[in-house]
């Protein structure tokens, strides 16, 4: 059976700042449609021919972020596979964003976690092998 994430709807605080983060981290994409929700405010679908996020303006003053607490719900992080996680990590920390967890060094794949703006954690991914069982290893 086929399946593939396409996209994610996503409620953000500044939608030009996170089309700035999400284009830096992947130069590929680009705004591919835009336009006016029905209670007024914006969204923008950003990303590739395959795959988007939708982004949608939330409250400036909303106090709920995504969730890096394991004891509460929401979104954590999302995370793409990617060809070069330091590629992205160097551009990402070059334009002022800053590192997040750090995680212990892995044979199989290579991740990196960036916040942006909002606090928000972002995880790129990269893997080593095409080997599934290497990549789902997750006694290292």
């Amino acid at each position: 059976m086929y399946c593939q994430l396409e996209h994610a709807n996503l409620s953000v605080h500044d939608i030009e700042e996170t089309v700035r983060f999400l284009t830096i981290a992947f130069p590929h994409f680009r705004i591919r449609g835009e336009g006016m929700n029905g209670n007024g405010t914006r969204w923008v679908h950003v990303g590739a021919d395959t795959t988007y996020l939708c982004l949608n303006e939330g409250p400036k003053d909303a106090k709920r972020r995504w969730c890096r607490d394991k004891d509460d719900t929401g979104v954590n992080h999302l995370g793409f596979a990617v060809d070069d996680a330091g590629a992205i990590r160097e551009r990402l920390l070059a334009a002022g964003y800053k590192e997040g967890l750090v995680p212990q060094p892995h044979p199989h794949r290579k991740r990196v976690y960036v916040h942006d703006r909002d606090g928000v954690e972002w995880e790129f991914i990269e893997y080593f092998t095409e080997d599934p069982d290497k990549r789902n290893d997750y006694a290292k």
